[in-house]
């Protein structure tokens, strides 16, 4: 199957073959001809499976041909939870659309909002927006939807986790009743239905994963060890292994920038990305660890579904995350778009709880590896059979403020305090 059998028009073809891409991935292949045809879509897929380009592809070409997006007006908007996601699907955009008149624009919070409204004043074809920051817009009246011909929630599953959920109600009461809805996802929880049957009408529903799967080009295994040896291992991982480039994720903020003075004092260049971070900071380490100049790029999970790194050879659970998907979210950082990958999880004995969960939700033992030097005096007790139920409640989210993904962030407060993500 080819791009251009999907009703794909020449300018949007010729972008897609500039990018290198030559066959739809599943998922493209099924939505970009329901999008395409006008139907609402609901789609499961894991990440790097090339969801964005499902949506992104299909929208231009349906707006293509229609009447351009007049002052302030928006003729299609994609709802995103986080800044990092926002500002790779706009990228998304401007790539696909090179060829196209058409107008996009992204807009999330933590930097300034007149030059978003500046761009805004003009109208635009395509708004990515995080739901805060679109608010804010919208109050002050920078922002329109009389013309609004699509929606597109992104990463729906992570925009409730994150309490986006009233904010998005808010949304969908401003926006015209007659509208395509797009809604994609790495999983459809019973809470992503139940936000469904009040958004999509007689949707086309795809799914081109089983729910909760890794990828399969992604190598899993884990190290046992004593917590206060992580850091000292992870040293000697990337050392005697020497990985150029690596993502750590910790559970917490304080834990990711004290991992990163670890690393620095250690002449190994690193640098941290949670949501205590300004903006420009997280931009600026992005950049850096995609262009080689930073090595270990250390995150929380409010990175876990945002980045889009080429190639990215190892990823590395510095903790265990609370719930166990975002495991899933977390390695799926690498073995993207069929290339291989390597996800470590360093593994302390009191993390069994997590590991157990993890374990069973991915339907897999994982490996383990004990380090020579590292051997934990605190044994990892060993994997519960997958077919024995577990005898403990699933693990609830952390306290709000605990992860950085909560609707609290750094500072208490109401809607303003989840910074506009």
């Amino acid at each position: 199957m080819s791009f251009a059998s999907l009703g794909l028009s020449a300018p949007i073809l010729d972008a897609v073959a500039e990018q290198g891409y030559e066959a739809p991935s599943p998922i493209q292949a099924q939505a970009i001809p329901a999008v395409i045809g006008g139907r609402d879509v609901m789609a499961a897929a894991q990440t790097g499976t090339g969801k964005t380009a499902g949506f992104t592809l299909p929208i231009l070409e349906r707006l293509t041909g229609g009447e351009r997006a007049r002052a302030n007006q928006v003729r299609a908007l994609v709802l995103t939870p986080t800044r990092e996601l926002a500002a790779q699907v706009e990228d998304s955009v401007s790539t696909y659309g090179k060829h196209l008149p058409l107008r996009s624009a992204v807009v999330f919070g933590g930097v300034k909002i007149n030059p978003q409204m500046l761009k805004l004043r003009k109208g635009v074809d395509v708004l990515v927006a995080t739901p805060g920051r679109l608010l804010d817009l919208h109050g002050q009246n920078a922002v329109k939807f009389k013309q609004l011909e699509v929606l597109v929630l992104d990463e729906a599953d992570r925009m409730l986790d994150m309490g986006f959920i009233h904010d998005i109600r808010r949304i969908l009461a401003l926006l015209p009743e007659r509208r395509q809805n797009l809604m994609f996802s790495a999983t459809f929880s019973d809470a992503i239905r139940g936000l469904a049957k009040g958004l999509v009408n007689n949707p086309v529903e795809i799914s081109v994963t089983p729910r909760n799967a890794a990828a399969k080009t992604v190598k899993q295994w884990i190290c046992p060890v004593d917590k206060k040896q992580k850091s000292a291992l992870l040293t000697q991982l990337i050392q005697d292994n020497r990985w150029d480039q690596v993502l750590v994720f910790t559970r917490t903020k304080h834990g990711a920038n004290r991992l990163t003075r670890h690393l620095e004092a250690r002449q190994l260049k690193a640098a941290a990305i949670h949501g205590n971070k300004s903006q420009g900071a997280r931009t600026k380490a992005l950049a850096g660890f995609k262009s080689g100049a930073i090595r270990i790029l250390v995150a929380t999970d409010i990175a876990a579904r945002g980045l889009d790194i080429d190639q990215l050879p190892q990823v590395v659970n510095f903790d265990l995350p609370t719930v166990p998907e975002d495991y899933v979210h977390r390695i799926g950082r690498t073995g993207r778009a069929g290339a291989s990958g390597e996800a470590i999880s360093l593994v302390s004995a009191d993390e069994f709880k997590q590991l157990a969960d993890i374990e069973r939700l991915t339907k897999q033992v994982l490996q383990r590896k004990p380090i020579d030097g590292f051997e934990p005096l605190h044994a990892l007790p060993p994997s519960r059979p997958l077919h024995t139920p577990a005898h403990t409640k699933r693990s609830k989210p952390a306290k709000a403020g605990h992860r950085d993904g909560q609707r609290s962030g750094a500072n208490a407060g109401g809607r303003r305090s989840r910074n506009r993500r």
